[in-house]
């Protein structure tokens, strides 16, 4: 099993996984997935090593956006065609 990272390491780094962007944005596990999944949530990917990893400012700026619109009611096509023309 693995050991966590503190907040103030988590904090300081460039790359974070997905477990860690739910730390920091209180974000269910199942939802970042989703968005993930959905092309939503950009990720890189080593070949040698199989995890997953999100930078973290993007990441965490890309989920506070989700979450506006999502309040704004938007629907998951219309933030993932939005995100899709800002990048």
């Amino acid at each position: 099993m693995s050991r966590q990272r503190s907040m103030e390491v988590i904090k300081n780094s460039e790359y974070v996984t997905i477990g860690e962007l739910v730390r920091l944005t209180d974000t269910r596990y199942s939802t970042l997935k989703y968005y993930t999944e959905e092309n939503m949530l950009p990720f890189e990917q080593s070949e040698a090593n199989l995890t997953r990893r999100y930078k973290r400012i993007e990441s965490v700026e890309r989920i506070s956006l989700i979450k506006k619109l999502r309040e704004d009611g938007k629907t998951i096509p219309e933030i993932r065609k939005l995100l899709e023309s800002m990048t």
